[in-house]
């Protein structure tokens, strides 16, 4: 290589780059019209979750019931048959009692569920999901709920007067710290 070796010129390809702008302006229009249909389809069609002067109560807990029978002592007798890593002095149900639930708006029955426990030994937590519209305005909402087999009636129960307004969500909820089921 000589001392005064100079690289070669740089000449263009004018095919490659007309060809290079072409595929930018068809990407460019592409995207141009995929940001057209995205603004299009969030504005139109206009979707309503609630009509005009409506609300909503949702019904929405999970709660365990409580054990389907008492815990009991086990005999001298029934414990000497056992293995000795299973010589528990009380045994205890795993079973928990279904949840009743019972809602009424304004004097009438609007919502009645049984909720079973969940769970293959059916020792885990009874779910409850219900919403239910109703029209704007003042409202008497009476919970009643039952989470123990071994009694008759209800074991909790919760009645109130509530205003609700155009598009309001009312969540009732059961809280055994706060007092059972609950209005928010």
């Amino acid at each position: 290589m000589s001392p005064h070796h100079y690289a070669e010129p740089i000449h263009m390809d004018t095919d490659k780059t007309t060809l290079n702008l072409g595929r930018l302006l068809v990407q460019a229009i592409f995207f141009g019209l995929f940001g057209l249909v995205i603004g299009v389809f969030s504005h139109w069609p206009v979707y309503q979750v609630l009509a005009p002067g409506r609300a909503v109560v949702k019904l929405s807990f999970t709660h365990h019931g409580k054990p389907v029978s008492e815990c009991r002592q086990v005999s001298v007798a029934e414990l000497a048959k056992l293995p000795p890593n299973m010589r528990a002095p009380v045994q205890c149900p795993r079973e928990r009692s279904p949840v009743r639930v019972e809602v009424d708006v304004d004097g009438q029955t609007v919502y009645q569920h049984v909720a079973r426990p969940s769970g293959l030994s059916k020792d885990g937590a009874s779910s409850v999901y219900q919403r239910i519209e109703l029209a704007a305005g003042p409202h008497e909402i009476a919970v009643r709920m039952n989470d123990d087999a071994r009694q008759t009636g209800y074991t909790h129960t919760r009645t109130g007067s509530v205003a609700l307004r155009p598009a309001q969500i009312l969540v009732i909820d059961f809280d055994p710290e706060a007092g059972g089921v609950t209005f928010k």
